[in-house]
């Protein structure tokens, strides 16, 4: 079955599976019976030949739990099937994060060594309301969505930018009260681990075997947390602070701005390290030159040679999206540079920059949207609005959005980088049609003793996930150990051979590795020149 034909399901009435379940997929007698997935061939990639390990599949799950027997939404699954069927263990279910990333192409994940694409299935899925699965949309079009969204400034200073986003948003939210239906009331990550399960019934396992991703770690603390004995092996990497998350929304997003920080400090104090050529803003001062740069944008955005201009928004977006990949902070380092060296030469008219240097700095221009909204393109709005689905009812914020502005200036005292730009990452919550209060969440406890230990993976330079959370999830869950890379980067599995074989012996064997290791990823942000 190709993608547009399993989303052509999804968007419809998802249909009862009836295909025969696969050798051994029966569910446990104790627990309630689900109808098998039904399996179809696909192509995750239809422009190459069909590699003829892939299954497709839209699995109806209820859309209110309160009535199983009422509607049903189509949770669209990707499978990729164990190399070695003789050795099979069971499913590997894979969540990327978000909340509202698209997990049904991970089927194809390379993060995973060939003892693990061996042994499992691994299966890639859209969550409630994202992407494929019956798409959250608070637009119709994508016209709608621009009409608004183009009225946002995502790191608003003045009153004037700070009102004119504050009015948009309230105009977003406005739109998806009119345009979202019932599935906004039934986003939040109980719902979202609820279906989880029912799939992983569905294939046949009788425990769970799952990798999840930055907010995927979420959605395996609270399965580990409403299914604690059906654990099988659970890996998060990239954590959450489950606890504070469920609990106070405003006081989770300081301390994640606080991450950031702590990850671009690290980042500066490294290219320091490094030095020019290696690192290309490595001369001098590294940490006070960023500065200056982030203060002169503040009132003084830049217009490059070629016309185009980079705003304190779109620099600060730049800078986030680098900090998560140690791939893009050697060219963070160059546009950082070109951007240094056109705002010297602004003064100075009679000296060009070669068009090299523009090109670099011209990389700062473009805003990276802070919330994900994924969907297939050839919708007339080509996203979705999961990301806000999901938040809003899991964590609890102020109904009063005038409470983020406020906050934005303190926040920006402590993280003088982030703290504004994070403060404006929620005000939508404060008028979201369904709120967190009125939600069905899991807010603990998170401390259920699990079938098999909880694998736990944090980063020491994590920026969106801050390392200090991956040491709360690990005290909150009832069985857990801690595995450190020391990186700046979001997420480890797949950047660390030494981590790899840790990662497969646990999900094979169940091998828990021991505590307190500390790990070094493959390769450096700014390698030795060969």
């Amino acid at each position: 079955m190709a993608i547009a034909s399993a989303f052509a399901l999804v968007a419809g009435t998802a249909a009862a599976a009836s295909a025969a379940p696969d050798p051994g997929a029966v569910a446990s007698a104790a627990e309630a019976r689900v109808e098998p997935v039904a399996w179809t061939p696909c192509n995750p990639d239809p422009t190459k030949p069909d590699p003829g390990i892939y299954d497709c599949a839209v699995y109806p799950v209820p859309l209110d739990y309160d009535h199983p027997s009422g509607e049903k939404i189509g949770i669209a699954m990707m499978r990729r099937r164990a190399a070695d069927p003789a050795k099979r263990i069971g499913s590997l279910f894979l969540n990327p994060g978000g909340p509202g990333g698209s997990g049904y192409l991970w089927a194809t994940t390379t993060r995973f060594g060939k003892d693990v694409q061996d042994r499992f299935d691994l299966v890639g899925f859209d969550p409630r309301g994202v992407a494929r699965s019956n798409p959250l949309k608070c637009f119709t079009t994508d016209e709608e969505a621009a009409a608004v969204f183009d009225r946002q400034v995502g790191v608003p200073v003045t009153k004037a930018e700070v009102d004119a986003t504050l009015d948009a948003t309230e105009d977003y939210t406005d739109a998806c009260s009119r345009n979202a239906g019932p599935l906004i009331e039934h986003m939040s990550t109980e719902n979202v681990v609820r279906d989880l399960d029912r799939m992983r019934r569905a294939v046949g396992d009788k425990q769970l075997s799952y990798a999840g991703f930055s907010y995927g770690t979420l959605i395996g603390a609270t399965y580990a947390g409403m299914y604690p004995d059906k654990v099988r092996a659970v890996i998060i990497d990239g954590n959450v602070d489950p606890n504070l998350r469920l609990h106070n929304g405003l006081e989770y997003d300081r301390q994640r701005a606080a991450g950031f920080e702590l990850a671009l400090d690290e980042f500066l104090k490294r290219c320091k390290a490094a030095g020019a050529p290696r690192c290309a803003f490595g001369e001098g001062d590294t940490r006070a030159r960023f500065d200056a740069l982030r203060d002169h944008l503040r009132t003084s955005p830049v217009t490059l040679a070629d016309g185009t201009t980079v705003t304190l928004s779109s620099f600060t977006s730049q800078v986030a999206n680098a900090l998560y990949a140690q791939s893009r902070q050697a060219p963070l380092a160059k546009s950082l540079q070109a951007l240094d060296d056109a705002i010297a030469q602004q003064g100075a008219p009679s000296l060009v920059a070669p068009k090299a240097v523009s090109d670099d700095a011209k990389a700062l221009a473009v805003t990276v949207p802070s919330a994900l909204r994924e969907a297939l393109p050839e919708t007339p709005y080509s996203a979705d609005d999961s990301y806000y689905g999901v938040n809003c009812q899991d964590k609890p914020y102020p109904s009063n959005p005038r409470v983020f502005a406020n906050l934005a200036r303190a926040w920006e005292k402590e993280s003088p980088t982030f703290g504004r730009y994070q403060a404006f990452d929620a005000p939508a919550c404060a008028s979201w049609p369904a709120p967190a209060r009125d939600a069905e969440r899991y807010s603990g406890p998170w401390n259920r003793r699990t079938a098999n230990p909880v694998m736990v993976i944090g980063n020491l330079y994590d920026p969106a996930t801050q390392y200090k959370f991956a040491e709360r999830m690990q005290r909150q869950l009832g069985s857990a150990v801690l595995v450190t890379v020391d990186v700046v980067e979001h997420c480890a599995v797949g950047r660390s051979a030494a981590l790899g074989k840790l990662v497969t012996s646990y999900l094979v064997d169940q091998a828990v590795p021991a505590p307190g290791q500390v790990l070094k990823p493959d390769t450096e942000a700014f390698p030795p020149l060969s």
